[in-house]
């Protein structure tokens, strides 16, 4: 499918499942595009989750459609990908969780638990783009899933004192959950998924000329860029975060580099503020203070300009 002159030994290959809340702004979709292109990632299926604390804010979507929105946007770069019939979407949840016990059954959630119970010696991890809340119920409808995968989730205040947070204004129910499970948790809070940063010159210059995707992926970031100028403080005129590709920075991250990450207590986050409350008793998890920032958007920029250069 990619025209690399390289291959990935089969022992060095994991599985991947892609959670995306891809009709947000403007990011999911170069790493849905990057974690495509990436020959380590078995890609089991792509979940589309909702982003429906946004409503509130904005008048672009109305509630309970957002989940909706992200399918149909996940539809589009697959399509411009030219790979529309090689991964299975599902739609997630379209609302956070009511409470910390009580489970949305969704496809997307028992896709989770199905891929997660498969019988397959290579180690399967979730890549949580945005509200934790598929894999939360995952969790609520069969806690067994713990065992046997392990989440990365882009979200969160900075650590120890956490605070408001995008991906984590969506359900807080959710993140205690998954904190208060057994699931083995890669968190990449905000001050770390920050430093993903690229301007859009970069872009122009690296990522436009690269096929219909590369267009697309500019050209819907710099209209964004318009659309939302009148939003304090963000976006910033002329750069953008990149911060959905942490979760192939981390992957894709020599093993052997521990100094990026700290192993913690899970926390418990306040219903009010999303401020952390520490010494919980949960068992740890890895909390990233840094990532590879330049090995990852190169590795982006090359896969786009190999895959679909001259196009």
């Amino acid at each position: 499918m990619w025209k690399y002159d390289y291959e990935v030994p089969a022992q060095k290959q994991i599985r991947l499942i892609i959670h995306t809340d891809c009709a947000n702004e403007a990011d999911d979709q170069y790493a849905v595009a990057h974690q495509l292109m990436t020959p380590k990632f078995d890609v089991r299926g792509i979940i589309a989750g909702h982003f429906d604390a946004v409503t509130k804010f904005t008048s672009t979507y109305q509630p309970a459609t957002t989940a909706k929105a992200s399918y149909e946007e996940v539809q589009k770069i697959l399509k411009l990908m030219g790979v529309e019939k090689e991964y299975a979407i599902y739609k997630g949840s379209e609302v956070a969780l009511e409470d910390e016990t009580t489970p949305i059954v969704t496809e997307a959630a028992k896709f989770i638990i199905e891929e997660a119970m498969r019988e397959d010696t290579r180690p399967l991890f979730i890549g949580c783009q945005g509200a934790i809340t598929d894999l939360a119920c995952a969790i609520l409808m069969k806690p067994e899933i713990c065992e046997k995968m392990t989440a990365i989730w882009v979200g969160g205040g900075d650590f120890p004192e956490g605070g408001d947070e995008f991906n984590l204004m969506q359900d807080i129910f959710a993140a205690n959950v998954v904190y208060a499970s057994k699931m083995p948790l890669w968190q990449i809070p905000k001050a770390v998924y920050k430093t993903l940063s690229v301007s859009l010159a970069e872009l122009q210059y690296k990522v436009k000329p690269q096929g219909e995707i590369g267009a697309y992926l500019f050209s819907n970031m710099a209209a964004l860029n318009m659309k939302y100028q009148d939003i304090h403080p963000w976006p910033h005129g002329e750069i953008w975060g990149l911060g959905d590709q942490s979760i192939l920075a981390v992957l894709m991250e020599e093993a052997e580099r521990t100094d990026g990450y700290q192993e913690i207590e899970a926390p418990r986050v306040s219903y009010t503020d999303m401020k952390y409350t520490t010494n919980t008793g949960y068992r740890k998890i890895r909390v990233y203070n840094r990532i590879d920032y330049r090995l990852t958007l190169e590795d982006l920029f090359a896969k786009l300009a190999i895959n679909y250069g001259n196009k």
